[in-house]
């Protein structure tokens, strides 16, 4: 580590150097930036660096690599063991490289590696075109898809990395790379599911999908009939064409327009069917749910963008979540998922969801590192309260939704779902050989692990 009179100078000259802001302690707007959407990961960087372009976080990693300084990297800043940020070592905040160019003719999209799902989804949106985003708007697009990208779209057009074209990166020895199927391919595969390990996103290509009309079927049903609703959607999604997509979401009753008020702040069973197709396909689909007894419904079409922002949580309350990803949905785990809503945190924005798999998802590339493509199912408890005295009954509760589906489970795991769940579990998440790959790889790219504050795949 730098003594401090070296580190003052080095932080002088980067304020000076660089397009975009420098925050240390005490300067107006530290606080504020490093926030994160976990309220409960409370860390105090030593520097922020939010860049403006790619030579901004060039400067930035030679800053951070000469004070020897811990190096962690912002998107979204949505992941949910606080990655983005580290204590006493310099953050790398991408927020400001948020441009999103479209290529119509071409179907593609270039993305700023500091863009969130909102960015990406509006401005394709007017080209009647979309590709697999996260399920929230304020979603970082680089964490997002370099962890492999599951969203409402996935059962049509496949994982987020599906859809990946290209990656520009600044490497751990601030070096300007890209990764594409022709060059550095090697290094393309790693970053199928093997995160921020080998540098940082700076841009990121994705194929789009044309989307013209999108659809959805948003039903609210009381929790005694949840086994019945749940067995309803299973058959109906394990029969239905990729194009149906959406979940089973146990909830809190929230203040909406379309929400009775005797349900408001009461434990209810959501499913939520979407449909990347037109209205009257979609109520197709939605004959079964609809003709079970329900206390509300949307249904009809909606832009797909507007989707994507409905369900945001609001930043500053505190998460925990994991996952099980599931070999099926026997009659008997419908039965046990639904049992667990009964212990649920309520009220509270604490989530029991349940996913299907799939479709575009399993007929994907088989060589990435992500194992979980042929699960059928995922159990997402989606832990969420206010108050830190609820830290310890949310938490058992995320948990014991885990143990209660691992009969069933694969042992396979999407890291954008889980926070730090420990080494085996990041192999779980992307496979046993595949690990092994992977670490050779990151060895060549990031032989000093500069890049661990992730699910960290360490050099060989």
């Amino acid at each position: 580590m730098a003594s401090l009179s070296t580190a003052g100078a080095a932080v002088a000259a980067l304020q000076e150097e660089l397009t975009g802001e420098v925050f240390i302690p005490g300067d107006p707007g530290y606080d504020e930036a490093r926030i994160v959407h976990n309220a409960m990961i409370d860390r105090r960087p030593a520097v922020i660096a939010r860049c403006a372009h790619e030579d901004d976080v060039v400067r930035a990693v030679r800053f951070g690599r000469e004070l020897d300084l811990p190096i962690a990297v912002r998107g979204g800043g949505h992941s949910v063991s606080g990655q983005a940020l580290n204590d006493g070592g310099l953050v790398i905040d991408l927020r400001l490289m948020h441009e999103v160019t479209v290529h119509p003719a071409a179907k593609a999209v270039r993305v700023g590696g500091g863009a969130t799902m909102s960015h990406l989804d509006r401005a394709t949106q007017p080209f009647g075109l979309a590709t697999t985003g996260g399920r929230a708007s304020t979603t970082g697009v680089g964490g997002f898809v370099l962890g492999g990208g599951t969203g409402w779209l996935d059962r049509w057009c496949g994982l987020a990395v599906d859809n990946l074209l290209g990656v520009e990166l600044v490497t751990a020895d601030a070096q300007k790379v890209k990764a594409g199927a022709d060059e550095n391919p090697d290094l393309f595969w790693g970053l199928h599911g093997g995160g921020g390990n080998f540098g940082i996103a700076t841009a990121l290509t994705l194929r789009l999908h044309e989307l013209p009309e999108f659809s959805i079927a948003l039903l609210l049903y009381p929790p005694e009939s949840a086994e019945e609703v749940v067995r309803t959607y299973r058959d109906l999604v394990e029969s239905g064409p990729d194009e149906a997509g959406g979940g089973v979401i146990f909830l809190t009753g929230p203040p909406a327009d379309f929400v009775p008020p005797p349900l408001v702040g009461t434990l209810l069973c959501a499913v939520l069917l979407t449909c990347a197709g037109p209205e009257a396909d979609l109520r197709r689909l939605a004959g079964p749910l609809l003709a079970l007894p329900h206390e509300a419904e949307v249904v009809g079409a909606i832009p797909y963008a507007d989707l994507q922002c409905m369900l945001d949580d609001p930043p500053g309350l505190r998460n925990y979540w994991s996952a099980e990803y599931l070999k099926g949905l026997p009659d008997e785990a419908v039965d046990v998922y639904c049992a667990r809503a009964a212990s649920m945190p309520v009220p509270s924005n604490t989530q029991h969801i349940l996913f299907p798999q799939g479709g575009a998802i399993s007929d994907g590339p088989s060589d990435y590192p992500v194992p979980y493509r042929d699960a059928a199912w995922v159990v997402h408890p989606f832990g969420v309260w206010e108050e830190p005295d609820d830290d310890e009954r949310g938490i058992r509760w995320v948990r014991d939704v885990r143990a209660d589906v691992r009969p069933w489970s694969t042992g396979a795991v999407y890291l954008n779902f889980i926070g730090d769940e420990g080494t085996d579990r990041v192999v779980a998440g992307l496979g046993t050989e595949n690990t092994r790959r992977l670490t050779e790889l990151k060895r060549r790219y990031d032989p000093d692990n500069v890049f661990r504050f992730n699910h960290n795949i360490p050099p060989a």
